[in-house]
């Protein structure tokens, strides 16, 4: 059975086209903790890593944090690749 955040991950690497806005930035969610704030922190260290300025990793947590857990993962593969 598929943890929710590989079930969300096939789900976007079905879309066709869309890449994330970072292609540059590789984060490991699936074999993770997969507390919200975990998933936030590696993200966010991913773009430090990848020196996004901080106004775009601001703007990733305000979005991030916007709505639900879907919300948070959806966001961070609009923002990242996630594998």
């Amino acid at each position: 059975m598929k943890t929710p955040i590989e079930t969300v991950v096939d789900a976007i690497n079905e879309l066709k086209g869309c890449g994330p806005r970072y292609p540059n930035v590789t984060v490991q969610l699936t074999g993770e903790d997969g507390n919200a704030y975990v998933i936030l922190g590696l993200v966010n260290r991913g773009l430090q890593k990848a020196k996004v300025p901080k106004r775009d990793r601001d703007l990733f947590m305000q979005q991030a944090t916007s709505g639900d857990y879907d919300h948070l993962l959806r966001t961070a593969m609009e923002w990242v690749n996630v594998i």
